[in-house]
């Protein structure tokens, strides 16, 4: 069997964060850069909460799963293994300026990458985790 004919159908489904507040959580990543809950189960058995949230259809867009634990205390460690999600904008410069008046941590001004001409930035979550901005590649 080939590699292909393994990951056959495969697709990204989701990236799981845990999150300290749901609630700003949410806020960041629906009200400000226009994400949707998608669906949203509580575990009452296992105190936590599971919120599925994108751009589009589970069946068809990647996801970020929100895991909120009711009773972690202590803010999550970040580990060094862990680098960022990216959100596509037609301009980083102006998603930026929109982030920066909502009150947005903009960690990495825009401009080109490293090494690179494609224009990026990078803002924070309420939990601190690296969220990448950038341009979308423009096609022919």
């Amino acid at each position: 069997m080939t590699d292909n004919e393994i990951s056959s159908g495969f697709r990204l489904a989701h990236t799981m964060m845990r999150v300290q507040n749901l609630e700003l959580s949410l806020k960041f990543y629906c009200d400000i850069l226009g994400m949707k809950v998608l669906r949203k189960t509580d575990y009452p058995d296992g105190k936590f909460t599971n919120t599925f949230i994108g751009y589009g259809p589970e069946t068809e867009y990647p996801t970020l799963e929100l895991t909120y634990n009711w009773d972690q205390a202590e803010p999550y460690e970040k580990g060094n293994g862990w680098g960022h999600i990216c959100v596509e904008t037609p301009d980083v410069y102006k998603a930026c300026e929109s982030l920066s008046a909502a009150g947005i941590k903009i960690t990495r001004p825009p401009g080109p990458m490293k090494h690179g001409t494609r224009v990026i930035a990078f803002c924070e979550d309420p939990d601190g985790y690296k969220v990448e901005l950038n341009e979308k590649i423009q096609t022919s």
